[in-house]
């Protein structure tokens, strides 16, 4: 079964997917290992592993690392083709669709694809959507992206539907690393009620409260990542808010 089966099961089983996000950086790399840990024993069902900027040239251990200490799916997240490499079990082949940097459109995804296909490693295609979290975030300020505005879903939904037409399986939704306000549940009622697609939700998650209201509000998968760091404990509250669908 395919890595994007699996998460569609997981959809299916739990009614959402709780995903954490790593970043193989070298401020996390005393804790990779614990932080996998607790996400093996704490109902976690996937990893995103990837960032937007890489301060050494470590990461490709990094991710060797995660993934031999891992029991669920490592997907690879793309801040850069620099950080692609055969340890992930899928990666997200993503297009920053709420962008208009050509770079960040296609070109990047034009340079990957032959290492892509040289690797054999399973493509998801993804809408990426930057929105505004209230903080000027990494990723806006490498790919040139204005973040869309929280207060016009219509934008959202015109750009996720757009995502959808062209082919994606998902569509993220991301308020950035370090948000001040997660993406509204109005925002994502409106493109979940428009899409036929699954939604993934990330930024600015703090507590299991706000994880669940993704969810009522339509979400399919919900990340965290920048308060995981700071506390990998909470990845069963985390769990339990976002699989609502109790066996």
């Amino acid at each position: 079964m395919s890595i994007f089966s699996k998460l569609n099961s997981v959809i299916d089983e739990k009614g959402a997917a709780y995903v954490v996000l790593i970043d193989p950086d070298r401020k996390s790399d005393d804790t990779l290992e614990s932080s996998v840990e607790n996400a093996n024993n704490s109902g976690v069902d996937a990893l995103f592993v990837g960032g937007s900027l890489m301060m050494d040239m470590k990461c490709i251990d990094r991710v060797k690392r995660i993934k031999d200490a891992s029991n669920i799916p490592v997907i690879f997240f793309p801040g850069g083709v620099g950080q692609l490499n055969s340890h992930y079990d899928a990666m997200l082949f993503m297009s920053v669709i709420s962008g208009r940097n050509p770079h960040y459109l296609i070109g990047e995804q034009v340079i990957a694809a032959p290492m892509v296909k040289d690797i054999g490693v399973e493509t998801i295609p993804t809408g990426y959507m930057l929105m505004d979290g209230g903080a000027g975030s990494t990723v806006e300020f490498m790919s040139g992206t204005r973040p869309i505005p929280m207060n016009r879903p219509d934008i959202s939904v015109a750009h996720a539907l757009a995502g959808q037409y062209l082919g994606m399986k998902l569509i993220y939704l991301e308020a950035g690393s370090g948000a001040e306000n997660s993406v509204s549940p109005d925002v994502i009622k409106a493109v979940t009620d428009a899409l036929d697609i699954p939604v993934i939700v990330g930024g600015g998650i703090r507590n299991a409260e706000t994880a669940s209201e993704k969810v009522k509000a339509g979400a399919s998968i919900v990340v965290t990542g920048t308060i995981i760091e700071e506390n990998s404990k909470l990845m069963s509250e985390f769990a339990d808010a976002v699989h609502w669908k109790k066996s």
